[in-house]
């Protein structure tokens, strides 16, 4: 069990530095649209139905933008600043639908380090086979320094 275990914290904000990037590769396979589905109890027939998707514009079903706000979120807490950062904002464009099977690169990259209030600003975009599908920012509060009682 995770729960209660010490872990790794993610780089404070005193180690982060303006400009610095970030590249993530994900495909979207089957166990992870059902994982995503099944947890949710999700069943919009755009996401799952070749019948009905073959009769809207997007021609086929897509992923939901939340699974794929997943990952964004994801990468944030497990690398850019990782364990113990906690997301306070984000905006997200979903500029393009994102197909069942699709190989997504996501570039992430700090635009701006406030240690005033402790946050740092991530820009994301995303493309599929080259074109953009995702842009977005986030504001992060990276890993506050663990104090050992």
């Amino acid at each position: 069990m995770l729960l209660g275990k010490k872990r790794k914290l993610g780089r404070q904000i005193g180690e982060i530095s303006r400009g610095e990037k970030l590249k993530l590769t994900e495909k979207v396979e089957d166990k992870d649209l059902l994982l995503y589905l099944g947890l949710t109890n999700d069943a919009n027939p755009l996401y799952i139905q070749q019948d009905y998707a073959s009769q809207t514009p997007y021609e086929k079903p897509i992923v939901p933008t939340i699974m794929l706000t997943g990952i964004i979120t994801s990468a944030v807490t497990k690398y850019l600043p990782g364990p113990g950062s906690n997301i306070l904002k984000q905006e997200i464009e979903f500029l393009k639908p994102v197909f069942h099977y699709a190989t997504i690169d996501f570039l992430f990259e700090i635009d701006d380090v406030n240690e005033r209030d402790h946050t740092i600003t991530v820009n994301v975009q995303a493309t599929d086979n080259g074109e953009i599908v995702i842009r977005g920012m986030l504001i992060v509060c990276p890993p506050y320094p663990s104090f050992e009682g």
